[in-house]
């Protein structure tokens, strides 16, 4: 089947027939999302109206927030039917690939992200810029990490969300995508980082609550865990065969060995090598060159707060396995006529899908297992997870666009300028966001989940590669980055765009070509990488290498250096101009109350009065700038006065200049320490480190404890 033939066919994805929601469960939903206006809507008294304030919540959340944040930003939809439903057609391998992230998102709390606290950035690409000095190679890798964030985020979250309410409840797609976009464009544009969070807080709250009492009925039902390792051998479809056409036995038939992780290459969908090389690969993206995940880090308290969020973060990724890829399993031992169908007019019945029926796997047990009441608690939960999903991305991309792109186009813009661009930004993907809803009922749908994996198996190991050596190696330099970069996203694109235009290889047939296809794209990400670093490698030793003076602080090696860091960009038109200071004068006219209103909500309304108490880091700055000035009036007045002939006058005036020139250091040094303050400072205290010591061991034993069972 053709691309055009694709688009040409729509799948009507239908109810499941049981999806009736009562009015206590409209109730509960309504609540719900009620409440989470009025969270995101508190979190509008923080300051927003800079870039600080806005993209990175003040640099002032605690572990707790950071935690929680970064499993709704990653949990979505996409795991309630994409997960599950690949964990109820091959088994409990697809769960293992959030385990691997575990070990990622240790390297990225402990090696990259104090990388990129130094560099003093926003966003990965401005990284970049301060490392090799390249504008095209920020831009390029802005552009990469917006499309991949939007496909892989946006659209398959919309897809599945939208799929997921109308299977399991009727809802109309439109309506209810319409009103989670209000709710979650109300306070993301206006609220920026720091609504998000104590939203996606309240989200993971719900979702987990949610998905925990759904298990709990799920496997009270089945009978425990012994006994959906029988039962799941034997969940196999009544109809197998239609006229003369007869499904193969791999494609109905459970894998006898569905509940070990480490499959061979002919038994199982994901094989041991893909589990051990592929999704790490795709790990590593995550532990080191994610946004979404970077953001929250670089908005952490310091550096403490930072690794016990990531270790909690850690804690609840070994909960998908649980939550969401056994309860899809159950449902195909409930349900292997709907669930594990194969014959087309059969799937077609059940759920209006051609080839297969396994994404309704966990829409299923919700609406048969939980009473009236506890649907509309996960019902609650799917909105939570859409909203979440959605947000996340939608700040990413922005800061991405803003901080990259904007001011590569207008490198003179204004503070308020990018505050303004990045609300609107943020609303032009809502806007495309609610045109994204159709292609929830097209042929893409039914395997949404393995396009994102091979998406991401085709474009993000580049990046993971420039990113890896871009802080430990100080040998590779502009040119090597920019063109390795290039060469493995063309091979990438080389690899992806074949298997979209003729089709995802399903279990009867693969009408990819063989040259493109042959190797599965999991199998594809580990030699993408390999190929990437070495060209990049290859290509930087024929050029000269980056002088140490430009590094500092900025790699690995370097991390500890106090020299002073030459910035390889400063003499370029990158600096913005300074927010212009409000004064009563500037606004004696009054203006009109719907542009006041305008100004309130976006948080760029003037302050004329700070309400923040000066601090003891303030007065220390002020102290010092005092005792420089006094210094300096005492000793030109002490050289005037003893002065008797021009050439002592010279000499009293260098002597002011000297002490002049080592209290400005002083007073820099001081204001170094104070912005050091302020972060918290970066060093952990002995008990901090032995708890986050002790706690980052438990949870990497609890990883390899978790491979070694289900090996």
């Amino acid at each position: 089947m053709g691309f055009h033939e694709i688009h040409g066919k729509i799948w009507n994805w239908s109810s499941m027939g049981l999806g009736t929601s009562s009015w206590k469960d409209t109730l509960i939903l309504t609540m719900y999302l009620l409440l989470v206006l009025y969270v995101g809507l508190r979190a509008l008294s923080r300051d927003r109206s800079t870039i600080k304030g806005f993209f990175l919540a003040d640099q002032n959340l605690t572990w707790w927030l950071i935690g929680a944040s970064l499993f709704a930003a990653n949990i979505g939809n996409s795991h309630f039917i994409g997960m599950a439903g690949i964990g109820a057609s091959s088994g409990i391998t697809i769960g293992a690939f959030e385990w691997n992230t575990i070990f990622m998102l240790l390297i990225l709390g402990w090696v990259f992200v104090p990388i990129y606290i130094k560099a003093g950035v926003v966003t990965l690409p401005e990284y970049l810029r301060k490392r090799f000095g390249s504008i095209r190679l920020q831009v390029l890798v802005s552009i990469l990490a917006i499309f991949i964030d939007v496909i892989c985020r946006i659209l398959v979250e919309i897809c599945y969300g939208a799929m997921f309410l109308k299977i399991a409840w009727d809802l109309d797609a439109y309506q209810i995508i319409l009103i989670l976009l209000a709710i979650a464009g109300t306070y993301t544009v206006t609220g920026g980082l720091a609504a998000m969070i104590y939203t996606e807080t309240l989200h993971a709250t719900i979702m987990l609550f949610g998905s925990t009492v759904l298990m709990v009925y799920a496997f009270g039902k089945v009978g425990g865990y012994k006994q959906l390792q029988h039962n799941y051998i034997y969940a196999i479809p009544g109809k197998i065969s239609e006229g003369n056409w007869t499904a193969k036995s791999k494609c109905y038939i459970p894998h006898s060995n569905a509940f070990h992780l480490f499959l061979s290459s002919s038994s199982g969908d994901f094989s041991w090598p893909e589990l051990i090389f592929g999704a790490t690969t795709l790990s590593l993206f995550y532990g080191s060159a994610d946004q979404v995940s970077v953001l929250r880090a670089l908005a952490g308290k310091n550096i403490s707060h930072i690794k016990i969020g990531f270790i909690l973060y850690g804690y609840l990724k070994l909960l998908p396995m649980f939550l969401v890829v056994m309860p899809g399993m159950i449902s195909r031992t409930f349900y292997p006529d709907q669930v594990a169908c194969v014959v087309p007019s059969e799937c077609e019945k059940h759920c209006g899908a051609k080839h297969s029926c396994s994404p309704v796997a966990y829409p299923r047990l919700v609406i048969s297992l939980l009473p009236t009441g506890l649907q509309g608690l996960m019902l609650a939960a799917v909105c939570a997870t859409i909203i979440s999903s959605l947000t996340s991305a939608f700040n990413s991309i922005s800061a991405l666009f803003t901080m990259n792109i904007y001011t590569w186009l207008r490198p003179r813009a204004s503070e308020n300028e990018l505050m303004i661009t990045a609300r609107f930004f943020i609303i032009s993907l809502l806007a495309t966001a609610i045109i994204w809803i159709p292609i929830t009922e097209t042929a893409y749908s039914e395997k949404l989940f393995e396009y994102m994996l091979m998406t991401r198996s085709c474009l993000t190991p580049p990046i993971t590669a420039l990113f890896i050596l871009a802080v430990f190696s100080k040998r590779v330099n502009e040119e090597g980055a920019f063109w390795g970069l290039s060469f493995g996203i063309m091979i990438g694109f080389c690899r992806m765009l074949p298997e979209l235009i003729y089709g995802h290889r399903t279990c009867e047939d693969q009408k990819c070509p063989q040259p493109f296809c042959s190797i599965r794209y999991l199998y594809f990400s580990m030699p993408l990488l390999v190929v990437s670093l070495i060209s990049m490698l290859v290509i930087s030793f024929f050029r000269h290498p980056i002088p140490e003076i430009h590094l500092h602080r900025l790699c690995w090696s370097l991390r500890k250096s106090q020299d002073e860091r030459v910035d390889l960009d400063q003499d370029r038109t990158w600096k913005r101009l300074p927010r212009f200071p409000a004064t009563p004068t500037m606004f004696r006219h009054s203006q009109s109350y719907f542009w006041e209103a305008l100004q309130l909500y976006f948080g760029l309304e003037p302050q004329l009065k700070s309400t923040v108490t000066p601090k003891k880091a303030s007065k220390e700055i002020n102290a010092t700038e005092e005792k420089v000035e006094a210094t300096r009036k005492r000793k030109y007045s002490d050289a005037l006065e003893g002065e008797e002939d021009v050439e002592q006058h010279d000499i009293s005036e260098d002597s002011v200049v000297l002490d002049q020139g080592e209290l400005s250091g002083k007073r820099k040094a001081t204001k170094e320490k104070v912005e050091h303050t302020k972060r918290g400072g970066m060093l952990e205290n002995s008990s901090m480190k032995r708890v986050i010591s002790a706690s980052g061991t438990i949870l990497i034993t609890l990883v390899v404890l978790g491979h070694v069972y289900f090996a």
